[in-house]
């Protein structure tokens, strides 16, 4: 991208820009449609179910009813209104870290935002469960079964809802965790919670509003990376459907929907699912296809880690490397062992890369995880120039705050610590966890890419 005076950026963090900024067959669709129809969505028109077919031929056939609205934040009120109507219940279920939208019922349960408030204020239906950081979290790397681990977590909390006399409606989570720290979900941990939240009545949505489209590589969607056996009640999307345009979506089964309309109330949105909106959310779909930007983001994102596990080998400050596809988090501590955050450290990589035109964010509960989000058009290039430059800032970094790699004593308890095994279920994925035992241990992963 180029700022006002023609300076070029390189863009890493850009997931809204998904395949590519100002991209010309997205513009030239949403010109197109401009200059012919473009009305309120209370009048059909031949794109609104066009691309819902293609939206929906990219998801398991379960997941069959769209509703189109205009934001990420619009998607998940929507979703926590869906879960509630068609459970009858209100108690929701959320993650340490998480964060859903900027509207007051997506606030409270956001606790990436409601941290910040005091604990008066703290919505009584929705309850926190740990984040399934295998990293730093509560069970990590060397626990048997993370996942499974987790997942009681969440049992503990439906029965403490259960004996006060609350009903669960949902559990909602991020498909992989982005503002928590590029936070990936140990294989099993979505099932697993699945079938103790629907033994409960209450239903499982997955935000897919950061991390769908392609954006892990393997699969389309990141919720897929759990299995072909798990399949969420209600996926919510935003930020890349429309590649900047205000664009979302939310889908769910035909038995929700039918709940949802029963109700009496109509739901209707003006914006939402347009003439224009739906022109450029095709070509979005075309180009993704056209470009193999799916294809893109497993070759260049394994290479992106590869690059990165060589910087860990080489500088003391990377403590842990891990994402899918170009979903990369790198998190930056000041002893592996203790898992120090360098949180300062962290920011003035930051100022040092925007010196030179590089553009990254960091996130987590300490803001010392590095995001790598870019558009699906980053390349090999890309990634060599950005992981160059950190190489540099960090050699001066650690020179300058007296940081010794760690001797040979520390290296070895590590190494014991986070081994990582084989990769029995095909996945894309990178990161310390072992993969946990259960249902989901030895499927067959089938990469997903999106058909004309």
């Amino acid at each position: 991208m180029y700022d006002e005076i023609g300076q070029r950026y390189l863009d890493c963090i850009n997931n809204v820009a998904h395949v590519g900024h100002c991209h010309p067959d997205v513009v030239k669709a949403g010109a197109q449609q401009m200059e012919l129809l473009n009305t309120n969505s209370r009048f059909l028109h031949d794109n609104l179910v066009l691309y819902a077919q293609r939206l929906q031929a990219t998801l398991p056939d379960k997941l069959s009813v769209c509703y189109f609205v205009n934001s990420g934040s619009e998607a998940n009120d929507l979703a926590l209104r869906l879960a509630r109507h068609y459970t009858g219940h209100k108690d929701i279920i959320t993650l340490e870290n998480a964060y859903h939208g900027h509207i007051s019922s997506l606030i409270d349960i956001s606790p990436y935002k409601f941290h910040q408030l005091s604990d008066t204020v703290h919505n009584q239906f929705v309850h926190v469960a740990p984040s399934p950081d295998v990293y730093r979290g509560k069970y990590r790397a060397d626990h048997p079964d993370p996942a499974t681990a987790y997942a009681d977590e969440v049992k503990e909390i439906i029965d403490k809802v259960h004996k006060k006399g609350g009903k669960v409606a949902a559990f909602i989570a991020e498909s992989l965790q982005s503002c928590g720290g590029q936070v990936i979900p140990p294989a099993g941990y979505f099932q697993r919670v699945a079938d103790h939240v629907h033994k409960a009545g209450g239903v499982f949505i997955a935000d897919e509003v950061q991390v769908g489209f392609g954006r892990v590589g393997t699969h389309f969607w990141a919720f897929q990376l759990q299995g072909e056996d798990f399949v969420p009640d209600i996926v919510t999307m935003g930020k890349p459907i429309g590649n900047g345009h205000p664009m979302s979506c939310v889908v769910t089964t035909k038995e929700v929907a039918e709940a949802f309309m029963s109700s009496g109330m109509e739901y209707f949105n003006t914006f939402g699912g347009n003439p224009v909106s739906c022109a450029i959310g095709l070509a979005v779909l075309d180009v993704i296809v056209k470009e193999d930007l799916q294809g893109n983001a497993q070759r260049v994102g394994r290479y992106l880690i590869n690059l990165l596990e060589q910087q860990k080998e080489k500088h003391p400050l990377v403590g842990d490397i891990r994402g899918c596809g170009l979903f990369v988090g790198v998190e930056l501590v000041r002893d592996r062992l203790k898992l120090t955050p360098a949180t300062a450290e962290a920011q003035e990589i930051l100022y040092k890369l925007k010196e030179q035109h590089i553009l990254l964010s960091a996130d987590g509960p300490y803001r010392n995880v590095l995001k790598f989000k870019p558009p699906m058009c980053f390349s090999t290039e890309d990634a060599d120039l950005v992981v160059e430059k950190m190489d540099h800032i960090l050699t001066e970094l650690e020179e300058a705050i007296g940081l010794k790699m760690l001797n040979a004593v520390n290296k070895e308890k590590e190494s014991n610590k986070r081994k990582l095994p084989a990769d029995e279920n095909g996945l894309e994925c990178h990161s310390g966890l072992v993969h946990s035992k259960g249902r989901s241990q030895g499927v067959r992963q089938q990469t997903k890419h999106l058909k004309i």
